[in-house]
């Protein structure tokens, strides 16, 4: 049988999920929100970041990947956090936050000093080992999310599909977005081979997400 391009990742092998359990079932602290390179925190221990457009569902992924209600908080209005946001979690990995993309509402010279600062965080961030870049299931890949992507492959940074809100629309529809999804994916040398389909909601996909982040070196 033909191996489908970018397959879905398979279920964790027992020792892959419990330590992804520990990991995410320790302290998850905020650190801080970074609006400048200089306020960084120190680069003591690998990170991994989220990135997504607004209204994909990434503060309700983090929320369910750390079991907690408010480690991020959904804005009111999309697009309105411009910081980086940093998570600790316990003392060995940073969990990144990015700013939600492609939402019109913010005054350009806002936007345009967002983008610099993403820019500089993806192309300089040594201890970045993984992006995460969120695709709402509903829809599939958007020309937003293509420029996400675009900016990940120049800037050497291996970045991984995650699909969210599978549980809001029909497995034929959902089975099409991805087919759509593993196309769109196939234009970008830095994406990782493979997508991982969640539900924020139903828990699908958390502990593969989990698994992954905990066992990254």
């Amino acid at each position: 049988m033909t191996q489908l391009p970018f397959p879905l990742a398979e279920e964790p092998e027992p020792a892959a999920r419990e330590a992804g359990r520990l990991l995410f079932a320790g302290p998850v602290d905020f650190v801080k929100g970074v609006v400048a390179m200089s306020g960084m925190p120190p680069a003591d221990r690998l990170e991994v970041c989220f990135a997504g457009r607004s209204n994909v569902g990434k503060s309700s992924l983090i929320n369910a990947l750390t079991n907690r209600k408010n480690v991020a908080r959904a804005s009111n209005t999309p697009g309105r956090t411009q910081e980086i946001n940093y998570f600790a979690l316990g003392t060995q990995r940073y969990l990144v936050d990015l700013p939600g993309y492609g939402y019109a509402a913010a005054p350009l010279p806002v936007v345009a000093k967002w983008q610099a600062l993403l820019k500089s965080y993806l192309s300089g961030r040594q201890t970045l080992r993984r992006a995460f870049v969120l695709i709402d299931g509903r829809h599939g890949v958007k020309d937003v999310d293509h420029e996400i992507m675009t900016l990940l492959d120049r800037s050497a940074v291996t970045f991984q599909a995650v699909m969210t809100k599978a549980d809001k629309i029909s497995k034929v529809e959902l089975d099409q977005n991805i087919d759509q999804t593993r196309a769109a994916l196939a234009k970008h040398p830095a994406a990782f081979p493979e997508l991982i389909v969640t539900s924020s909601e139903k828990g699908l996909g958390i502990e593969t997400l989990r698994a992954t982040i905990a066992t990254l070196i």
